[in-house]
């Protein structure tokens, strides 16, 4: 019976749940957490007329998240990341893009630096999402190319990545 540190080293080996802080919430909060402190130390203005699409960019965050969610688990696969996939989702906002929950995710931050008028966030959203396309993603690409074959060949040519 393998303990719990040895699961989590032979799923990191293979592409499977992300150890600790490089789950994709936790680097989102430290974008939007890092911008906020940076704005309360630095404060830079936003235009007014930017600022009026914070909520609706951020509702849209929340209802592609939910769309998403519903798609997982309609699929019966874990929509946590610290749980392996156990189907390759292709139903709901997965038929467009293999990283709907990244991009709510990504919209969420923009659409709250909008809101709070914090260029900060919106400048450390950057970094955040250059960590998920270069670390995150393809450690996932990778675990779903081992366990899903031909299955995740076929959806990966068929879907983008984003959009």
């Amino acid at each position: 019976m393998d303990t719990e540190r040895e699961t989590d080293a032979k799923q990191s080996k293979h592409g499977g749940p992300l150890p600790g802080l490089l789950r994709p919430p936790l680097i989102f909060l430290a974008a939007l957490l890092a911008g906020i402190l940076l704005n309360w130390v630095w404060p830079l203005p936003l235009p007014f007329a930017i600022q009026i699409l914070g909520p609706a960019i951020t509702v849209c965050s929340v209802l592609l998240f939910l769309l998403s969610y519903r798609a997982f688990r309609g699929a019966g696969t874990p929509v946590r990341g610290s749980q392996r996939s156990t189907a390759i989702v292709r139903t709901g906002p997965y038929r467009f893009s293999r990283n709907p929950i990244y991009l709510s995710f990504i919209l969420l931050v923009l659409g709250f630096s909008i809101w709070m008028k914090n260029v900060w966030s919106l400048i450390m959203l950057i970094p955040a999402v250059a960590l998920i396309a270069l670390v995150v993603i393809p450690r996932e690409e990778a675990f779903l190319e081992s366990n899903f074959h031909d299955q995740y060949a076929s959806y990966k040519s068929s879907v983008r990545r984003w959009l």
